[in-house]
């Protein structure tokens, strides 16, 4: 677990020869129960600038589960080769692009490891991803039924639609991704008195290895000449959306501050997910934004459209309305999308006169709790914050990755799988999206299923055992060792 709580002292020091960890954390091993050791990590103790209690989990992998995973990448790697000398005997055909032979002095256009990849391990388990919708992707979704004769290279659809899929997968965080309610009468409205068409231009209308990184930037300036750098820019996400980790910001601007940087905020999966009020990272940690140099983010997931935004201080906004080709030469949005995102934004700061928006962001927040501590429950290994609403579940293992997709939409669960390039070659995982949408019975269903989903796969991997708690958030002492 990862704990930065305010009672912390600031001076004091990690254990056990701590080294530097993900996103700037720092790897200790701490005992639980007295028992066989387990890798945990600890936040930098600067304890003043937290308010609350930062918890979040990166269980290590366990070693037979990483063997296990070694081995079928290499089963699947030799078996690949074997295919690749059967097609270059015609035996077997390939069906993919190829470089033509008489470019074979160009520079290829893709890696060989890429091709061999894709030819022979993305193919295989190709039906678990880019699956077609026909309905809008909210809580549930309607998905279109395809099969494939020739192993995933084509695919036929026979115009079956597999009906009330529940939705794990989208970043609808809000539930505004819906056919309903005020956001899609207003958009509605929009459409048939403005139409859809575009207009002109819009012109004419972490923290070790973050500090250590600012360090050598300083004192060794610019990689050929050493002459001092004029600005550094330190970029970061709110929502790191393949871990489900928060930056820890409170952190990084005391970093910023100490050596005079610049900070680049990417708030895509954390505006409107975080914060009470859906302000984002900066006011999760009741931080002051003029902090954040220039803050991103996007309309797509919170608030249920498209584009994005850049804000910042008005000379910077000036420069990029100005200098910027998006600005210049690209067509503005549509206006029913320009008013799906100001009614969805009214509902969330609540001057639609309701407390949708607000009673949305609480429930976001209920469910993405609850949702993570049954997971760990069951003995799932999860990555990421408690507040997180990305819940990456670990599959490591290459065959199992198509295998829980396929077995998860069987039981009408639609649910998003990530694996290498994405990921790292052995952390394979599910990634689930909680929203404000899914009422209890929905995730109750889903846990359900992925419950059993994981007993039929074998994914409980996890060597702790986390005693069911109803009425008391996580802490170090819900833990115990799984002696099995």
């Amino acid at each position: 677990m990862t704990e930065s709580a305010g009672n912390k002292n600031e001076d004091c020091h990690a254990a056990n020869g701590v080294k530097p960890g993900r996103n700037g954390m720092v790897k200790n091993h701490h005992h639980h129960h007295h028992q066989k050791q387990e890798k945990v990590y600890h936040a930098a103790c600067n304890g003043e600038l937290y308010s609350r209690p930062f918890i979040e989990s990166f269980e290590e992998t366990p070693m037979l589960v990483a063997v296990l995973t070694y081995m079928g990448y290499g089963i699947l790697t030799i078996f690949g080769y074997l295919r690749d000398f059967m097609r270059e005997w015609k035996i077997e055909k390939c069906h993919i692009a190829r470089e033509r032979e008489e470019q074979k002095d160009f520079v290829p256009l893709y890696q060989d490891f890429e091709n061999f990849y894709t030819r022979n391990l993305y193919m295989r388990i190709r039906d678990s991803w880019n699956r077609p919708i026909c309905s809008v992707p909210g809580a549930t979704f309607d998905l279109v039924e395809r099969s494939s004769n020739d192993y995933n290279w084509t695919f036929e659809y026979p115009g079956r639609v597999v009906k009330d899929v529940i939705n794990l997968g989208s970043y609808n965080y809000l539930g505004f991704a819906e056919n309903t309610g005020a956001c899609a009468t207003a958009a509605g409205e929009v459409t048939v008195k403005f139409g859809v068409g575009m207009a002109s231009t819009r012109q004419e209308m972490d923290m070790q290895s973050l500090e250590r990184l600012l360090r050598d930037a300083i004192v060794h300036g610019q990689p050929r000449t050493h002459r001092p750098w004029k600005k550094i820019l330190i970029l970061v996400e709110g929502i790191y959306s393949m871990e489900g980790s928060i930056i820890r910001l409170p952190e990084v601007i005391a970093l910023k501050k100490k050596y005079k940087a610049y900070l680049y905020l990417d708030e895509a999966h954390s505006i409107g997910a975080l914060g009470p009020y859906g302000r984002g990272v900066v006011e999760y940690f009741g931080l002051d934004s003029k902090d954040v140099d220039v803050m991103m983010g996007t309309f797509t997931k919170s608030f249920g459209a498209a584009g994005g935004y850049i804000a910042g201080r008005k000379d910077l906004i000036d420069y990029l309305l100005t200098h910027s080709h998006s600005a210049i030469y690209a067509t503005s949005m549509p206006l029913p999308v320009v008013e799906q995102i100001i009614t969805s934004m009214k509902c969330i700061m609540g001057k639609d006169g309701t407390t949708i928006g607000r009673s949305r962001i609480q429930r976001l927040a209920e469910n993405t709790v609850y949702f993570r501590r049954r997971l760990r429950e069951m003995g799932f290994i999860i990555y990421g914050n408690n507040d997180s609403p990305v819940v990456p579940m670990m599959l490591y293992m290459p065959a199992k990755i198509g295998a829980f997709g396929r077995e998860m939409l069987k039981r009408n669960i639609g649910v998003v799988v990530v694996g290498f390039p994405a990921t790292p070659i052995i952390e394979s995982r599910a990634r689930f999206c909680i929203s404000a949408a899914h009422t209890k019975e929905m995730l109750d269903r889903a846990l359900d299923v992925i419950s059993e989903v994981g007993d039929l796969l074998q994914l409980k991997y996890s060597r702790h055992k986390v005693l069911p708690s109803l009425d008391r958030p996580f802490d170090e002492t819900t833990y115990e060792e799984n002696k099995e």
